[in-house]
This record gives C-alpha cells, structure tokens and sequence, in this order.
C-alpha cells in the first residue's frame, strides 16, 4: 500500500513513522522542514530557551542552598540562542535519520490534491512531480493568526515565528494572549530583562484553566514582576520606527518596542486542493473528519491543526497513529480525547487534563474536588519548590473526570491523572497506590485522598 503524507510535523511524520512500520510504502511531501511549527519554532526552541531561564534561576537562588557563586549570574543571549538553534537542529536530525532508516521518502515541495489517489508536488526549483497513493493523509498544519487591527510586518509587529529568531532582545515587548505561547515568551523575556506587557482580553491569564489555576500564574507573574492586563483587548495599534502603541479597549495606552501576537493559530490549507476535490470544511475553514479521522473524501484522512480539535503537538501525533491504523489496516479505531493534557511551562509549570471545574459545572455534573498544596510535602520544602497544588475532580461516581496541577514537573506528573482520567479510574482507587516518599508526586496521591477528606496532611 502507498500512503502519502503531507506534512511533516508532530503530527505527519509520525503518521509517516507509524504506516512504515505497518509495511507501507511512505513519501512525506514537506515544503520547509521536518518536525514542523513545534520543533522548528514552537515546543521545543520555546522550552531550550526556558531551560537557560531554569538555570539562570537556580544560580540566582544558589546561596539559599548554601552554595557561592562569585560576582552576578548575566544571560549571553547569543549563546542561549545558539544552544536553541542547536538542539532544534539535533532533533530534525534525528527524524530525518529516522525516514532514512525506516524507508520514509522525504520530498521538499508544496502538496497539492489532485485527487483521491493522487499528489502534485512543486519544488523549490518550480518543477513538478505527480505521487500516486492509495490513501494520502493531511497533515499541513497551521500559522499564526495575524489580525488586522495588529498591522503585522514580522519586524515591529511579530509572532511567535519570529520571536523564536530574534537576533537582539527588544527592551521592551507587548504580547496580546495570555495563552501558553504569551505567557512563556512573556515569561523567558522577562528573564532576559525585557520590560514584558501581557494582555489578555477574557477575564484571567491561562483563559482556558480554572480560576484557581489562573490566579497561581498571576501571583507568579506578580513576584517577577511581569505587568499583565486581563478582561481588556486591543481597540488600535500605531506602529512607529522606535516605538509600538496599542490602545485597550479600556482607553488605556501601552508602549513598546515591539509587539507579539499570540492570539491562535488557524488551519492551514492555502494551496492544499481540498477545495478542488470537494474535501467539507467548517466555518474556520477547519477540514471536517469523522470518527475515524477520514474526510468525506473517501481515503484521504486529515489531523492535527487542520482538524477541529486541540492544536496541540501530542494530539497531532495520536491522530496521526489512529489515522493511520485506520487507512493501512483498514481498522475502525476512534480517536479519544476524553484525557487531553495541557501544559504551561511557566516557573512553576501548569498542567492539566480532562474536565475542568468550570465544565464539569456547565455539564450539571455533580462533582468533587480533592486538592492539595505543593507547601504541605517534605520533598517540596527541600527542594524550595512548593509553590502551587494538585487538583482532582470526580464525578457521582468517584470517577476522576479532571485533573490540574500547578507546581514544579507539574507537565511530567500529569500524565499518571491522564491514565486515570481516560481509563475512568476512581480517586479511591488510584489513591490506594503506593506513591514514594519523598517525592513531588505524593501531592496528586494527598489530593486524590483530599477528595473524600481523608488527607491525613491536610491542615483543614
């Protein structure tokens, strides 16, 4: 079976990866380069850059711990840049090796759908090559949403396209969005000394965690003194040689030397053919999938960004392994988004899965909540890291529907409430494991106990 994919980042080239392990025969058309927005300039550059910010921070705070460091720990912006853009290239790298060893042919190009069996891809040179497939998988992501009012140049007014590239660090920077990309960018920034702005027109900053999440980040954003404005949007932007002013909605007026936009992503199908073969859209332009991933386009299967669902690079790479199950082995596997984690890699990190506490209200579920703060563990006051909480909901049933934690490794000790989350797993149940001590991870067990308060280290 020929399968082509086009696209290839998080999402495509494990489509890819997945259907060549399957026995396909796999071509990934690819104009820019692999690993796509996440790899290239997205997770990964944001987190290599996040990485500097955790070391600057740990040799700031090393006397605490007994250690001296002689004269004022200083960030070499160059060199931190540098260490980015290497570990970028490693990793695409490392996918471009795994392509070669798996068989994966790779063409640079722009896909275009010529029909359900067939790709015409354009070079870089202007020449052209027709793929034949048996089923071909959409994969081409997204870019940055770029309103109007903003008058995006990519110089003044930038995403987080260029942000990731920036050759010098501005002194000052407006970031509209207080998402994930907003407030990361807005937190690394302000590491680098760079006067940071956020603003964010819903009522909080992180708009789609709970309220109690939210206000963990503001204080956290408050003790470093990041400036935020929340429940006030952008009415005008004036665009100078120096200077950027954005008027609130409010009336109130900011100035800096750049702004970036960070309000969402949109799909991705300019040049894609969806429209020529009669692939539906929605009204984001969004392609519509079932179930099982495929388009009304019989054999043609799109995921990731282009899709109505999390804009997220793990969801990405599921879609495109349940994708691919169901176009190589003609499987009926669905795709579950019951436990979809989120993450913030703020200082300390946000995440969360599942249901939120506003959801859960919305759906008339009659709930519970089980918390428990980072300050009540042993292993926290030690490592001087006990800033935020583990939160657990439950449903009637004692079924754990939602999950979030604010808190150091809060993105790598979600995942064990996402097993739970998807599997429909009980607090009383999970909460009878045996967490080690001493270790951050007694939080989520503490919370888990919380829920039918029997938290022997609550102080309530």
């Amino acid at each position: 079976m020929k399968v082509v994919v086009i696209g290839g980042g998080p999402g495509g080239y494990v489509a890819a990866l997945q259907a060549s392990i399957l026995g396909a025969d796999v071509t990934v058309v690819e104009k820019k380069y692999v690993g796509g927005t996440c790899l290239n300039v997205g997770c990964i550059p944001t987190k290599a850059l996040l990485a500097s910010t955790d070391v600057l921070g740990v040799v700031k705070e090393a006397s605490k711990f007994g250690i001296t460091v002689e004269g004022e720990p200083k960030a070499d912006f160059d060199a931190i840049m540098k260490r980015k853009n290497k570990v970028v290239d490693q990793l695409v790298k490392g996918i471009e090796f795994m392509f070669e060893h798996r068989g994966v042919k790779l063409v640079r190009g722009v896909g275009k759908l010529i029909s359900n069996k067939e790709v015409e891809v354009t070079k870089q040179d202007g020449s052209k090559e027709s793929i034949k497939a048996d089923k071909i998988i959409l994969a081409a992501g997204s870019v940055p949403v770029t309103p109007g009012v903003f008058k995006y140049d990519g110089k003044k007014v930038i995403t987080s396209d260029e942000v990731l590239n920036l050759e010098k660090l501005p002194k000052s920077m407006i970031l509209v969005g207080g998402g994930p990309i907003g407030c990361e960018i807005g937190y690394f920034l302000n590491s680098m000394g760079v006067e940071v702005k956020v603003v964010e027109a819903l009522p909080h900053l992180a708009p789609l965690e709970d309220e109690d999440v939210a206000k963990q980040l503001q204080r956290i954003f408050k003790q470093h003194k990041i400036k935020y404005f929340v429940g006030d949007g952008i009415a005008n932007v004036e665009v100078k040689d120096d200077t950027v002013t954005a008027t609130l909605s409010s009336g109130k007026v900011l100035e800096a030397e750049t702004l970036l936009i960070a309000v969402g992503r949109r799909a991705y199908t300019e040049g894609l053919g969806t429209d020529d073969i009669g692939i539906k859209k929605d009204e984001k332009g969004r392609i519509i999938v079932n179930e099982y991933l495929e388009t009304n386009v019989e054999g043609v299967y799109a995921i990731g960004d282009l899709i109505p669902t999390a804009a997220l690079a793990h969801v990405a790479s599921r879609e495109g392994i349940v994708a691919v199950q169901n176009a190589v082995l003609d499987k009926k596997k669905k795709m579950s988004y019951k436990a979809v984690p989120g993450c913030t890699f703020v200082e300390p990190e946000i995440a969360s899965v599942g249901m939120k506490e506003k959801d859960a209200q919305k759906a008339g579920i009659q709930y519970k909540i089980g918390k428990f703060d980072f300050r009540g563990l042993g292993k926290a006051q030690a490592m001087g890291k006990f800033q935020g909480f583990v939160k657990i909901i439950t449903d009637e049933k004692d079924v754990i529907i939602g999950a979030a934690i604010v808190g150091d490794r809060a993105t790598d000790m979600i995942s064990e409430l996402g097993v739970a989350c998807e599997l429909g797993l009980t607090a009383e149940r999970v909460g009878e494991v045996i967490h080690p001590h001493p270790t951050l991870s007694e939080a989520m067990m503490e919370a888990l106990h919380d829920v039918h308060k029997q938290c022997v280290h609550s102080v309530e």
